[in-house]
């Protein structure tokens, strides 16, 4: 998050004070001479606290406003608005009107977005996995067949070797 500092008149201060702002993140691309790395711009796109929960509540199918807004809790009314206009923007959500007056509209996720549904999938196993005592039952990711729990592994498609730590040191990206 982004803050940016500007000055105040408080009625009886002896003079105008500092007060912190906070705004949107700035995105990558409006920050000039911003370093193009891809984690960076994985977190510009989805790094807010409630994109990778509506995502992860799209996964299931399509929802509607109502719908979105009681599957992640606490979310504002506004903050639904925005977060699902930006994933609309960025290619991760797409809307289809059910109703004119008043206008309506269902989500759902595109290509992409069911693409990054894996990687929100992984972070809440690890958050399962890792979570406080005090934190509720968290439930791990399991095998339908047999009830073990699931690992992610890296593999290779081209010749179906699975990509040990000591692999991951050699790997290289293209």
């Amino acid at each position: 998050m982004q803050v940016t500092t500007y000055r105040v008149s408080r009625r009886g201060a002896s003079g105008p004070a500092n007060v912190a702002y906070h705004s949107p993140m700035a995105r990558a691309h409006d920050r000039p001479g911003a370093a193009a790395n891809p984690l960076a711009a994985a977190l510009d796109r989805v790094g807010d606290r409630w994109s990778p929960q509506l995502v992860a509540a799209l996964l299931g199918g399509p929802l509607r406003y109502g719908e979105l807004r009681a599957a992640v809790a606490g979310i504002a009314p506004n903050i639904l608005a925005a977060r699902l206009r930006r994933l609309e923007a960025d290619g991760l959500v797409t809307s289809t009107a059910y109703a004119e007056r008043p206008p309506r509209f269902e989500y759902r996720l595109t290509l992409e977005g069911r693409a990054l549904g894996g990687a929100i999938r992984l972070l809440a196993d690890w958050g399962a996995l890792h979570a406080d005592a005090a934190g509720g039952d968290h439930e791990v990711l399991r095998h339908a067949a047999c009830g073990t729990p699931l690992e992610a592994r890296w593999y290779c498609p081209t010749c179906g070797g699975v990509a040990g730590d000591d692999a991951l040191d050699e790997a290289r990206s293209v």
